[in-house]
């Protein structure tokens, strides 16, 4: 699975979860939801995330990963 998949999981999951603590828990997990969405809202801008970082360090591959090519060999008229 590839790195921007994996971030749109944990974001998603992250929502439902504190959501579901804010409405039988308490209000506060609200803001979890809230520092999730800035979070999300923020890389949309700067380009940085810290869980893609993260994933980095432990070796899942980005998208750009999974999509390169090798080189084609040049093809030479004799």
């Amino acid at each position: 699975m590839s790195m921007h998949y994996l971030i749109r999981g944990f974001a998603g999951a992250f929502v439902v979860i504190s959501l579901a603590l804010g409405y039988w828990v308490s209000p506060y997990w609200f803001l979890f939801t809230a520092f999730v969405g800035v979070n999300l809202l923020q890389s949309s801008f700067t380009r940085w995330c810290l869980l893609e970082k993260i994933l980095e360090r432990t070796g899942v591959p980005s998208a750009s990963t999974l999509g390169a090519r090798p080189a084609l060999p040049e093809i030479r008229p004799h």
